[in-house]
């Protein structure tokens, strides 16, 4: 009797493993189809990008774009408390009670290298026409924008209705609109162009100092002697128009060798650290809420010379970066990212205000409603990352076609298809 009973438990163990076997045989091929699917359609983005195109550059305007969009995920804590008009969400920065994370604000405030990368490809794209080639630029910075607006207009008047507390409300409106004023100013610098282009012509790299001295003099006017504070705002085109002229410079083909790019890393990180120190400017190159000076909000001379430090560090990169953008794969994710850039930054606060909200459904969550007050939080906060990506992979889909240029109508008739290969930024 105990022979057969042993058997007859045998077989079901045997069949199980086989199973269990199977699907995991199953899952490995599914893993390997799957890759080389990617891989695949990675050869084709590859094959379809113009020889001549620098790689490089669209690589560090992916990363800049990166780094906005997880810097604001880390360092924007929207926080659950109890008050008279019900639950409120407010916003709190992580840096104001846990100062030691002010590095984080060094590695994804990336503002200046998107300015570079924007004069660069300004000057690279302008010829003909300056009116047509300005109404092309705008038109295709204005068309996301437009979607954005449409979709949050009747968002907000609804939230509204609804009665939504005004402190939520103005809390994601804020958050929602504040990516705005970076396109204003990315905007009139491009109408700029042409005198700029002028200008890094005559003077090459050094055209940059000009903008540079105009914040340093302003700062002192502000800081020094005591002017009013809306001095202040001369800054926000004269700050970012040093990283735009420097981007012009290095189209123009001013940076052929490493000397100058390692001079700026190394001169723009001394100036800042002697800024901070010496001269008490905040470490934190991003606002942190409660702090009477932010170098963001309009820009300091300690964020113009952090940027310039980035800019060095960007053009000594290049080689790098060129190298690994041959890999397809690689080159097939900062492709995509750049033929969604503007999609990228405009809703990615969206993504997380929508999380944010369905976390709502459930409860006060760690980590997405919870004061930011140790390292526990910060550990929480990077587990919500995926989510907070997977929220903006939806958006993406939803509204990148807003980005893209429409077809045109041919002459036959119907619409023109679409021109094949990787289609620029610019």
């Amino acid at each position: 009797m105990t022979g057969p009973a042993v058997t007859t438990r045998t077989r079901p163990a045997a069949s199980g493993t086989r199973s269990a076997g199977g699907a995991i045989g199953s899952a490995a091929g599914a893993i390997r189809a799957t890759g080389g699917a990617i891989r695949a359609a990675a050869a084709r983005i590859d094959a379809a990008t113009p020889a001549s195109r620098d790689r490089a550059v669209d690589a560090l305007r992916a990363l800049a774009i990166c780094g906005v969009i997880l810097g604001h995920w880390m360092v924007t804590a929207l926080v659950l408390t109890h008050g008279r008009s019900g639950d409120v969400l407010s916003d709190a920065s992580p840096l104001a009670a846990m100062p030691a994370l002010t590095p984080v604000s060094w590695i994804f405030q990336t503002l200046a290298v998107f300015f570079c990368v924007g004069g660069y490809a300004a000057a690279r794209s302008y010829r003909g026409s300056y009116l047509a080639w300005l109404r092309q630029r705008l038109v295709r910075l204005s068309r996301p924008v437009a979607m954005l607006v449409a979709v949050w207009v009747p968002l907000g008047t609804g939230l509204w209705l609804a009665a939504v507390p005004g402190p939520t409300l103005h809390t994601a409106l804020t958050l929602v609109l504040d990516p705005l004023w970076f396109l204003g100013v990315y905007a009139a610098l491009t109408a700029l162009t042409p005198l700029a282009v002028a200008l890094v012509r005559r003077l090459g790299a050094a055209a940059a100092l000009i903008p540079l001295a105009v914040v340093a003099a302003d700062d002192a006017v502000r800081f020094g002697l005591g002017g009013p504070s809306w001095v202040g705002w001369i800054n926000l085109p004269a700050g970012w128009l040093v990283p735009y002229l420097l981007g012009i410079a290095w189209a123009r083909g001013a940076f052929t060798t490493r000397k100058l790019p390692a001079l700026m890393l190394a001169g723009g990180a001394a100036a800042t650290a002697a800024l901070v120190v010496w001269a008490r400017y905040p470490a934190s190159m991003v606002g942190v809420n409660g702090a009477r000076i932010s170098n963001l909000n309009p820009p300091t001379l300690a964020v113009v010379t952090f940027g310039i430090a980035q800019v060095g560090l960007a053009l000594l990169l290049r080689g790098p970066l060129a190298r690994l953008m041959r890999r397809p794969v690689a080159w097939a994710a900062v492709a995509m990212a750049n033929l969604s850039a503007m999609t990228l930054f405009l809703w990615h606060q969206t993504a997380f205000l929508a999380v944010t909200g369905a976390g709502l459904l459930v409860g006060r969550l760690p980590g997405l409603h919870t004061a930011p007050t140790g390292a526990a939080w910060v550990a929480e906060r990077v587990a919500w990352l995926p989510v907070f990506a997977l929220a903006l992979g939806l958006l993406l889909v939803l509204f990148r076609r807003a980005e893209r240029a429409p077809r045109q109508a041919d002459p036959a008739g119907g619409r023109a298809p679409r021109p094949r290969g990787f289609r620029p930024v610019g």
